[in-house]
């Protein structure tokens, strides 16, 4: 169903029932510190946004420096490769295809160079040049669509479809295309052990919010798997959009998948139209709010976090901005559980360097 995004929030009518997820297997940890120039990215505490919030502690997890790349996408791209390649005769190269807002589409370009592939990325009306070039900077194929981003991955999986010794690796799924995503989810996981790891060591307990930008859902799907009910990580999940594309936001408003227009935003990792098949019911039942912010919003985010030392891309600062939006009322922040000693975790997940839309905080 295709619908006009409206909403700006939404939060579960009852409290969710855990469930139980399959956890990722521990070989995608082992395999991502296999890589050369890999690290567990920072997780920076905010004293003074825990005090804005009227929180106990904030914690964000700075995705600026990834596998080096400004993103924390080359987690899930280079998982979802290596298994994938791992199942083909690539005594030939073989052309990885992919459609992006940005970031995902350079991870994808990036893997191939390091693996000796090739790389054919469709990019979407909304990716700046400059995001557009650092793709192609890769050693890309770069392919612009004139329309959005589901134009786009429609666009990349005909090309994938049609082309010799291709392989489509797309961060959304749809009914008949899920083993790739559901490798891209799994390669996230790292990001979440990671912040357990960190959170013990600075003697805060597992999180009581974690918030999420979200575009399709892959990444928003991982933080279900992995805080949505397992024992002693049962936290609360907000799920952030952009006002000119909350499409997780209007289907869970509806209660069920939906398709959105979207429009222009800054948070280009997140403009996208249809939430993946493969995320959506573990979103439904397993988000436990959704919020939609503006650009001027994210904006401001962002200015707060460099002071504070944080390089968050508009995409990255949803996640502040979407929290600060969530605590207006008293009815949010009980449906979010948050009191005055809870800890809650800020997904940045990337740096002003992956999205040249961050110009915009200096406007």
């Amino acid at each position: 169903m295709f619908e006009e995004p409206s909403a700006r929030w939404y939060a579960r009518p009852a409290p969710r029932t855990p469930i139980a997820h399959p956890s990722a297997p521990a070989a995608v940890r082992e395999f991502h510190a296999s890589l050369s120039g890999y690290s567990p990215t920072r997780l920076v505490e905010l004293p003074d946004i825990a005090r804005e919030l009227n929180v106990g502690r904030v914690f964000v997890k700075d995705e600026s420096a990834r596998l080096g790349l400004p993103a924390f996408k080359a987690l899930g791209a280079s998982w979802a490769i290596h298994r994938a390649l791992s199942e083909r005769d690539t005594s030939t190269p073989v052309t990885l295809v992919t459609a992006t807002d940005g970031n995902h589409g350079r991870a994808v370009a990036r893997m191939a160079r390091l693996l000796g592939q090739h790389a054919h990325v469709f990019v979407s009306a909304g990716v700046h040049p400059a995001a557009a070039d650092a793709i192609a900077g890769e050693g890309a194929r770069v392919t612009r669509v004139d329309g959005p981003y589901d134009d786009a991955v429609r666009r990349a999986a005909t090309v994938a479809d049609e082309t010799a010794d291709a392989l489509l690796v797309q961060d959304t799924a749809w009914p008949g295309y899920e083993r790739v995503p559901g490798w891209i989810v799994e390669g996230y996981s790292t990001l979440f052990h990671e912040i357990d790891d960190q959170l013990a060591a600075a003697g805060a307990p597992h999180p009581d919010l974690v918030a999420v930008p979200v575009g399709v859902g892959s990444l928003a799907q991982a933080a279900v798997t992995h805080y949505g009910g397992s024992a002693g990580r049962d936290s609360a999940l907000l799920a952030v959009e952009p006002v000119a594309a909350a499409c997780v936001l209007s289907s869970l408003v509806r209660g069920e998948r939906l398709s959105t227009a979207t429009g222009r935003t800054t948070m280009a990792g997140l403009n996208c139209g249809t939430p993946s098949a493969l995320a959506w019911p573990l979103l439904r039942d397993g988000l436990t709010a959704g919020v939609a912010v503006t650009d001027e919003q994210t904006a401001r985010a962002g200015r707060d976090l460099a002071a504070l030392g944080v390089s968050s891309g508009p995409c990255g600062a949803a996640s502040l901005a979407g929290v600060r939006a969530a605590v207006r009322t008293e009815d949010r922040r009980a449906a979010l559980g948050l009191h005055p000693d809870a800890t809650v975790v800020l997904l940045s997940t990337e740096g002003t360097a992956a999205n040249p839309h961050h110009e915009a905080y200096e406007q």
